[in-house]
């Protein structure tokens, strides 16, 4: 059993102010992730009980619940039974986890959760150029092979194609916009079939895509951010249809 520091459940609760009637779960939750990553929370403090968070959220003990549940599963609170609820790690440890998981706990757009997977991936293509070694550009080349020598079957096509994507990740340097990017990546699976439908599709992603990595061996980053924005556009209106 971790020693926990002292309850400070008082001064979390001093430190929230009540949300809009009506509020969500997801509301409240968010409220919480942005109290946690200020830093000003100790690990291990237990928080506030239901009945307190209620009272000084102004939202019902079953929101609180919900938002409590909700948060430990996505490891960022402790529940102990008989015990209370007590956060889990540091800001900059939860940081990425709340980001990651923040597009997931509220409503999201396919529109603009494209507009923010290609600004990702254009940054990322960005970093690679400027951060790739002799490993990285390997890595990025054998993933392309994997991609024309799959032309014929679409699934192992889609699967070189992300291999690719992760490549390009690694390259970047950069666990932060990779993580948001598989997030992203995560809430467009639906719309994944769509992405490459055809041989002449598969086709114009591999020159995409080879594009890019001639970009980034060359160390052009403009030349590799333009290069992915060109692919950004393409699959993005193969993925709504248009």
């Amino acid at each position: 059993m971790p020693a926990y520091p002292a309850d400070r459940s008082h001064e979390i609760a001093a430190a929230l102010e009540a949300l809009p009637a009506g509020s969500p779960v997801s509301e409240v939750a968010r409220r919480l992730l942005d109290l946690f990553t200020t830093g000003s929370i100790a690990p291990g403090t237990r928080l506030p009980a239901e009945r307190a968070l209620s009272t000084t959220l102004g939202v019902g003990r079953s929101a609180v619940r919900e938002a409590l549940a909700a948060l430990e599963i996505l490891g960022i609170v402790d529940v102990r039974p008989g015990s209370g609820t007590y956060l889990r790690g540091t800001a900059s440890a939860l940081l990425p986890q709340t980001l990651r998981w923040g597009l997931l706990l509220g409503e999201t757009d396919t529109g603009e959760l494209l507009d923010f997977r290609a600004g990702l991936e254009i940054y990322v293509a960005r970093l690679a150029a400027e951060r790739a070694d002799a490993v990285a550009n390997e890595r990025l080349a054998a993933t392309l092979a994997d991609m024309t020598r799959s032309q014929g079957d679409l699934n192992a096509f889609a699967r070189a194609d992300r291999a690719f994507h992760d490549a390009l990740g690694l390259a970047a340097g950069n666990a932060l916009l990779v993580d948001q990017l598989n997030v992203v990546r995560s809430l467009l699976q639906v719309y994944a079939d769509r992405a490459v439908q055809s041989a002449d599709d598969a086709t114009r992603a591999i020159a995409e895509h080879d594009a890019v990595h001639r970009a980034i061996q060359a160390r052009d980053a403009d030349a590799a951010a333009s290069a992915m924005a060109v692919h950004m556009a393409t699959a993005s209106a193969r993925l709504v249809g248009e």
